[in-house]
């Protein structure tokens, strides 16, 4: 049998990472190999590593074509003067603005899985570690004034073991448009009245973490079966308000549930009244999540199973999150200015009138068949007003609800497009082995400390939830 050509490595651009033993900042490179998108770097005391970044470098090549180049950038940046990563808060040196403020209210969980990045604690006690609701209002007051953030996410730990939520949830809304609280579930699962309780609070989406269709992968990434509980919050929640909203959130794990990526979308399909998105995070080896290099998964990879188990979506229907710019930036919201490799996305029309009994009639298409994305950008980068090139939209409710959206600049009408559409995307968060600091200058999703900091969501997870490793570096 003829072996396959192996090509020699191709330096794709040069950064710096830390190393994931001493944290201390090295050289890296990125380059490409055999259609793949790999970094190297090297540390004197702890030797040399390398690791998986895109597993298709042609899908990596087209995503930075179509970067909205300059999306979101902060002003009056600075030169790099060898602090980053472990000067946040946000400094000089970060090139973008807040779109997402994270706020970890709680470190308590009822749930201790394997896959944690917060190694939150799975015994729910712990009520004195909490931060106080006064102390947490001084971080939504200071994202509120300090950044253009479109919206808050409460996390943690499970926030919902924290009996102030709704207040919090009520105090967020009065200051942002958009709120949403990660959960996996349990207490929704538990009670239609809490449900009711957090909907009238004025929460805008619940962040679900939803690993797949079977037993399997919760049984593997948290530790017991929970597919039943995920069932039943949607459908406690469901009946919680006139538009409930869930996204669904998968850690995809290679060899654990990438076999149920295309599964997970048809099942938010078939909830599309209440199911928003699915948001799919590849594993990120940091917190309690240990390295294993087999279990390495890319957006691309992501990208791919997609594309192999729906039939419905392709690689070409997917776009760097710069692009989503072009609807936020009308808002005159922040623009998604991250990297183009951190992540993807697309969106489905449902046409729900097309439903039959069996559901073999449903019309699922991407919105590239609706409109012109690239044409969109395209007129974002010249600074031409999107409405003019709103020709590319196929007429009918899309248009309508796009026209509406663009003539008011009002976040409900933004809510209505989102409503009628199904999003897809891929986010994934750096760990110390692809720990690449020209993706992290670019993170738009901040975590609000209680000291006054923001810091950017990656440095946050391998660095600053550690004060002894920033301490000793």
């Amino acid at each position: 049998m003829k072996s396959m050509p192996v090509s020699s490595p191709t330096l794709i651009r040069t950064t710096k990472s830390i190393c994931p033993v001493c944290y201390r900042i090295i050289d890296a490179n990125l380059y490409e190999e055999n259609g793949a998108v790999y970094m190297a770097k090297s540390c004197a005391e702890h030797g040399a590593f390398k690791d998986l970044c895109w597993s298709d470098y042609q899908l990596y090549k087209q995503f930075e074509a179509k970067d909205v180049e300059g999306a979101g950038r902060r002003s009056g940046i600075k030169e790099d003067n060898g602090e980053c990563p472990f000067a946040c808060g946000l400094c000089p040196q970060h090139e973008s603005s807040t779109v997402l403020g994270v706020i970890d209210i709680t470190t308590r969980c009822n749930l201790r899985c394997p896959t944690c990045f917060a190694k939150s604690n799975g015994n729910g006690g712990g009520h004195e570690k909490d931060p106080g609701i006064e102390e947490l209002k001084a971080i939504i007051d200071n994202f509120a004034s300090n950044t253009n953030a479109i919206g808050l996410q409460f996390s943690g730990g499970e926030p919902t073991l924290r009996e102030d939520l709704a207040e919090l949830i009520s105090y967020a809304r009065k200051k942002f448009d958009h709120v949403e609280v990660n959960t996996n579930g349990i207490k929704m699962a538990e009670s239609e009245e809490y449900c009711k309780e957090i909907e009238s609070a004025g929460i805008s989406v619940v962040y679900l973490q939803f690993d797949g269709v079977t037993e399997k992968p919760y049984e593997k990434l948290r530790g017991r079966k929970l597919l039943e509980v995920k069932k039943k919050a949607i459908e406690n929640h469901r009946k919680a308000g006139p538009k409930p909203a869930i996204v669904l959130v998968p850690t995809i794990v290679k060899g654990v549930n990438d076999d149920q990526i295309g599964a997970i979308i048809k099942f938010a399909i078939e909830n599309s009244d209440i199911i928003r998105g699915v948001n799919f995070q590849p594993v990120s080896f940091c917190g309690r999540t240990s390295y294993t290099e087999n279990e390495r998964i890319t957006v691309s990879d992501v990208i791919s199973k997609i594309e192999e188990q729906t039939g419905f979506l392709r690689k070409d229907d997917f776009l760097p999150p710069s692009q989503m710019s072009v609807l936020l930036g009308t808002l005159g919201k922040s623009e998604v200015g991250c990297h183009f490799s951190c992540g993807a996305f697309s969106y489905l029309v449902v046409r729900k009138e097309s439903f039959t009994k069996e559901r073999d009639g449903e019309k699922v298409e991407p919105i590239t068949k609706y409109m012109d994305m690239e044409r969109l950008a395209a007129a974002y980068k010249k600074k031409i007003p999107v409405f003019t090139a709103l020709r590319s939209i196929h007429p009918g409710l899309l248009k309508e609800l796009f026209v509406g959206f663009i003539k008011s600049h009002d976040y409900r009408d933004l809510s209505d497009l989102h409503f009628n559409l199904l999003f897809i995307g891929a986010m994934h968060f750096m760990d110390t082995y692809n720990f690449d600091l020209a993706r992290l200058k670019k993170c738009v999703i901040h975590y609000g400390l209680p000291d006054g900091r923001i810091v950017p969501f990656c440095s946050h997870n391998n660095i600053h939830r550690n004060v002894k490793i920033v301490a000793e570096v």
